[in-house]
């Protein structure tokens, strides 16, 4: 397909849970004027857990290098996993950006802004130590998936997400999603802009003010402008 805009976040390249593979796939089979990286493409906290860095994690780079060589305007946004690209910002080289934050106007006329999403977070921004140990926690929650859906696979079985169950559980327990979402546009409106766009809770999301375009880890999911217009947020397949 071809998209005017694709927007990405979330795919914690060098972790174990990093479906790379599956962003070159969706990036070989869709193409777009404007590429968006919405924070936590490199996974640095994983990294320095001991992460793995693989040549898959490697030619998604490559990829979105070749995008921008070939006229695709590439924006990668800082994210909370990816804060190392502090040291580079602002960067500009060719049609490749590296920035904190993004506005622009969609085909339908209102004012994107878009942000990663972890300034909102009271854990990142005020206790970055407890939002360490959650990481590792979601790790370890993804690895239970990837164990346990090996045998539901032999069993014939669909596939089932623990890491979202136990993170709808504690999310609905705070109101964290809510509350998230909220201060999104608050925030997008003090810009002056109409819709918040953001990654940083790898929850999928499409309304009239706020979009999230999910993650790489678990949803495969992106979003997405068409030629015409229209944003959707589109699955690329389960595990």
């Amino acid at each position: 397909m071809k998209y005017k805009t694709i927007i990405l976040s979330d795919i914690h390249l060098g972790s174990k849970s990093s479906r790379a593979n599956d962003v070159i796939e969706f990036l070989e089979k869709n193409t777009t004027e404007t590429l968006i990286l919405n924070g936590d493409i490199v996974d640095g906290w994983a990294l320095k857990r001991g992460g793995k860095w693989t040549e898959s994690h490697t030619k998604v780079l490559r990829k979105i290098m070749k995008m921008s060589e070939k006229g695709v305007n590439v924006i990668w946004l800082r994210g909370n996993h990816d804060e190392f690209l502090k040291d580079f910002i602002p960067f500009q080289l060719s049609n490749l950006t590296i920035t904190e934050d993004y506005t622009f106007t969609s085909i339908d006329g209102r004012k994107m802004y878009v942000f990663h999403g972890d300034i909102l977070d009271v854990f990142i921004t005020k206790a970055k130590w407890l939002a360490h140990i959650g990481s590792i926690g979601y790790d370890l929650a993804l690895w239970m998936n990837r164990v346990y859906n090996k045998y539901r696979e032999m069993r014939g079985l669909p596939y089932y997400s623990i890491s979202k169950d136990i993170k709808s559980g504690v999310k609905k327990a705070v109101n964290f999603i809510n509350d998230f979402e909220h201060n999104a546009i608050l925030l997008t409106y003090k810009k002056g802009c109409d819709v918040a766009v953001c990654g940083h809770i790898h929850q999928p999301e499409l309304k009239e003010n706020y979009m999230n375009s999910g993650d790489w880890c678990e949803n495969c999911t992106a979003l997405v402008e068409s030629k015409k217009g229209k944003w959707e947020v589109i699955e690329f397949h389960k595990i």
